[in-house]
C-alpha cells in the first residue's frame, strides 16, 4: 500500500498527522529506514543498490583531475610512482589507488641564508647570499632527496659559497669592478723630431693572482657549482640566480677593515692624480724637447750655412786681392767706412766751420735731452749780419 493511500493518518512518513504526544524513537526511525530500503527491492537489494550508487559516485569523483598550468601532477598507485602529469584535464584510478601530488614547477622560490667563511688570503667575511630555484623534474622534487628540498638547497648552496669564497682574496671578493689594465708610457726612439714628440703606450701585463673580478662573475661561479651539486644529487631544482646580498667583514673588525679602505681609497686616489699629472705634463715636455731639438738643428744648419759662405766670399777676395792688391784694399776700406756710417747717425755742417752746432744726442743715446740740435750762430755773425741789414 502507497505511503500517501487514504486510510489511518499514522500511515503519513513525515510524522505531520501524528499526535503531538507520540514523539518517535531510535527504533522507530530505524524501522522507517528500513521500510524504505525495502521499497528498492527488498532488504538485502536495496543495501546493494546503495552501495553500487555510493560506489559510481566515488568513480565519478575520484577518477579526472585537473593540473593547473602552472603544476606538473605526480601519480602515485598504490604509493608507487606511476606517471606525471602534464598541465590540463586527466583521468585516473580513483583514490586511493592512485592518488595525485601537484608540484609548482614555474613558481621561482628563493632560499637565503648568512654565513662567516674563510678566504683564501685567511680572512674572515660574512657572506649574505640568497639563491633563487624552481622545480624542474616534480618526481625528483618529490622522491630523490631524503630531507626537505629547501634543506639540501641550503646545505649545497653554501657548499658552493664556501668554495667560491675559498679560492678568492677578501680584496677580489668586496671588489664591485674591474680594475682598467694600466698604461705605462715608452720613451720613443731619438733621431727624429717626429720619432721625439710621439708617445707609444703599451698596456702592462696583469698578475693573474692580483686581476680584481667582479661580484657577478663570483655569482655566477657559485650558481654553476650549485647547480653541478644539485644534477649530482637529482633533485630536480634548477637554480635560477645566485646573489649576495652583503658582503662585509664581521662586526668585530668592521671599524679596522673600515680604516684600511679608508687608507686603500686614498692610495688609489693619489696614484689617479699622479697618472693625471704625468699624463699631462709627459706630453708637454716631450713636445718642447723636440721643439728645442728642431731649433738647434736649425741654428746649426744656419750657422754652417753662414759660414760656408762667408769663407767662399772670403776666398773670393784673396783671389781678387792677389790679382790687383791696391784696387782691392781701397775697395775693401770704402765698403767698410760705408757700412760704418750707414749705421751711426752724422751731423753735416755747412756754413764752412763758422757756426756753433750741437751734436744730437738725443738720437745717438735714445733719450730726450732739452736744447740740444739747436744752431746757434757766433756774436761775429751777428754784427756782420747787422751790416749788410743797414743801408
Amino acid at each position: 500500500m502507497a505511503w500517501n493511500e487514504p486510510g489511518n493518518g499514522q500511515r503519513d512518513p513525515w510524522g505531520k498527522n501524528r499526535q503531538s504526544g507520540n514523539k518517535p524513537g531510535l527504533e522507530d526511525m530505524l524501522k522507517q529506514l528500513r521500510n524504505r530500503l525495502g521499497n528498492f527491492g527488498g532488504g538485502v537489494g536495496g543495501i546493494f543498490t546503495i552501495l553500487l550508487a555510493l560506489a559510481l559516485a566515488w568513480l565519478l569523483i575520484g577518477s579526472y583531475t585537473i593540473v593547473d598550468a602552472r603544476q606538473a601532477g605526480v601519480v602515485l598507485r598504490f604509493g608507487q610512482y606511476s606517471r606525471t602529469l602534464p598541465p590540463g584535464f586527466h583521468l585516473k584510478l580513483p583514490a586511493p589507488i592512485e592518488t595525485v601530488t601537484k608540484v609548482g614547477t614555474t613558481e621561482i622560490r628563493s632560499v637565503s641564508d648568512k654565513v662567516r667563511m674563510l678566504t683564501s688570503d685567511e680572512n674572515i667575511i660574512s657572506v649574505d647570499f640568497n639563491v633563487q630555484y624552481q622545480v624542474s623534474d616534480a618526481r625528483k622534487y618529490l622522491f630523490s632527496l631524503s630531507g626537505p628540498p629547501e634543506d639540501t638547497l641550503r646545505q649545497a648552496a653554501e657548499a658552493a659559497v664556501r668554495t667560491v669564497v675559498g679560492a678568492n682574496v677578501m680584496d677580489n671578493i668586496l671588489t664591485s669592478q674591474v680594475t682598467e689594465p694600466s698604461v705605462a708610457p715608452v720613451p720613443a726612439p731619438a733621431g727624429g723630431v717626429a720619432a721625439a714628440s710621439s708617445t707609444a703606450v703599451v698596456p702592462v701585463a696583469p698578475v693573474a693572482t692580483a686581476v680584481a673580478q667582479t661580484r657577478d662573475t663570483l655569482q655566477q661561479q657559485t650558481r654553476e657549482i650549485l647547480q653541478a651539486t644539485l644534477n649530482e644529487y637529482d633533485a630536480g631544482l634548477l637554480v635560477t640566480d645566485v646573489s649576495f646580498q652583503n658582503v662585509a667583514p664581521p662586526q668585530e673588525v668592521k671599524d679596522a677593515f673600515d680604516d684600511v679602505n679608508a687608507a686603500r681609497e686614498d692610495k688609489q686616489g693619489t696614484e689617479n692624480n699622479a697618472r693625471a699629472y704625468a699624463s699631462q705634463v709627459v706630453p708637454v715636455a716631450r713636445g718642447d724637447a723636440a721643439r728645442i731639438a728642431a731649433e738647434s738643428q736649425g741654428y746649426s744648419a744656419q750657422r754652417v750655412a753662414i759660414a760656408t759662405g762667408e769663407a767662399a766670399r772670403f776666398n773670393l777676395i784673396l783671389r781678387e786681392y792677389k790679382a790687383a792688391s791696391e784696387v782691392t784694399r781701397r775697395r775693401l776700406w770704402l765698403e767698410t767706412v760705408e757700412d760704418v756710417m750707414s749705421k751711426n747717425p752724422k751731423v753735416l755742417d755747412g756754413s764752412g766751420g763758422r757756426n756753433m752746432i750741437y751734436l744730437p744726442l738725443d738720437r745717438v743715446t735714445g733719450k730726450e735731452v732739452p736744447g740740444v740740435g739747436a744752431v746757434m750762430q757766433s756774436a761775429g755773425n751777428d754784427a756782420l749780419v747787422g751790416k749788410e741789414k743797414q743801408p
